[in-house]
């Protein structure tokens, strides 16, 4: 079979690499295995960032028809990434800060930074800027999962609470404790 580019039945274009056999293994030969493990990054943040996913485990490399199915597996080679392949990959992702373990202390699950905090930290004060939230104090639930969809739907807590912080650090915002968890204040910046 040809390398070539696939479009997945979601409309997302798999790069022709994807159709390669050695592409889904790891490679003996350092210099392959590097490129192949850039390759593999690129393809999981530009996949997550237009399917806005947030999260990547060990165990979407075992899960037919889960999130990540179009990009770990290609039935048409008959090949899937296995769970210690994608754990390594993981790894390398986390080693160069596009990724964080999530939680801590474990290495099954990370947080993919496929726009990193302080990018976040932008477009939440560019959201709070925008729809008149300067100087409101909003939950982080309202934030997340606002009524009106916008950039930060669905964005995970704990990526949202380092995009605060540093906002807070160069006092654009403050973290304030409320009733039911906690909120944020933001200012001019």
């Amino acid at each position: 079979m040809a390398l070539s580019t696939h479009t997945t039945p979601s409309g997302f274009l798999l790069p022709s690499i994807h159709s390669a056999p050695p592409f889904f293994t790891e490679q003996p030969n350092q210099n392959t295995q590097a490129h192949l493990t850039e390759q593999w990054i690129r393809l999981i943040l530009t996949y997550a960032r237009q399917k806005r996913l947030f999260v990547l485990r060990v165990e979407d490399a075992e899960v037919p028809g889960g999130d990540w199915d179009e990009i770990l597996r290609n039935e048409r080679i008959n090949r899937r990434i296995l769970p210690s392949y994608l754990s390594s990959l993981m790894a390398s992702m986390v080693a160069k800060n596009l990724a964080v373990y999530e939680p801590s202390k474990q290495t099954r699950a990370t947080l993919l930074y496929w726009r990193l905090p302080e990018e976040w930290a932008d477009v939440l004060h560019a959201w709070a800027t925008a729809t008149g939230q300067l100087n409101t104090i909003l939950t982080f639930y309202e934030i997340s999962d606002p009524p009106i969809p916008s950039p930060l739907s669905g964005i995970p807590i704990p990526l949202l609470r380092r995009a605060i912080t540093i906002l807070s650090r160069s006092n654009r915002a403050q973290i304030i404790g409320v009733a039911d968890g906690e909120g944020v204040r933001f200012f001019t910046g």
